[in-house]
């Protein structure tokens, strides 16, 4: 029997494979389970955006009015502690306190750790307690769903700063850095 023959034989007798798609379970907290999707992919952005700025550019303001990029990576540090601790319903830690004067080192450190503290705190949240109101800022309440939103604003809009002082500094972010193939 020649190869083709055989190769033809084989695969007459060989099960018949069921390409029909499985449905995925609903999840019980979308929003939830969306927030720490959203935290996985900015936490690895922004990480990567502040490793990416050179250390002497760490003072660089695009203006004169607006913060240096190192005053941006401590806010989004001090911004990760405040909502992902109201988020998770636990006390964030006690940290040190670091300022736009530290170093590159310190200040990534310090936002890897903010992150990793919203892992953490994120992750048991679930829907269940989405209305529950609580004091936010200024002793303002806010619900637990407005907050979950405020904090992927706020990502977004500091990820979109990081980007703008990076390349202004002829750094490509790490969103628009070629894939590797």
């Amino acid at each position: 029997m020649n190869r083709f023959a055989f190769s033809f034989a084989l695969l007459a007798l060989a099960p018949v494979v069921s390409f029909a798609q499985t449905t995925p379970t609903p999840s019980t907290s979308p929003v939830a389970d969306a927030i720490r999707t959203t935290l996985a992919n900015y936490s690895k952005n922004m990480i990567a955006a502040a490793d990416a700025m050179p250390a002497d550019k760490f003072a660089f303001k695009p203006t004169p009015e607006q913060n240096s990029f190192a005053h941006l990576t401590l806010h989004i540090s001090q911004s990760n502690y405040a909502f992902c601790s109201k988020i998770g319903g636990v006390a964030a830690p006690e940290v040190p306190k670091l300022t736009d004067a530290d170093s590159k080192d310190k200040l990534v450190a310090a936002l890897k750790t903010s992150f990793d503290f919203c892992s953490t705190a994120l992750a048991k949240v679930d829907d269940s307690h989405l209305a529950e109101s609580m004091p936010l800022f200024n002793n303002q309440n806010a619900s637990r769903a407005s907050i979950i939103l405020t904090l992927a604003r706020s990502w977004a809009d500091h990820y979109s700063a990081q980007s703008m002082y990076l390349r202004l500094n002829g750094v490509l972010p790490p969103t628009a850095q070629p894939a590797a193939h």
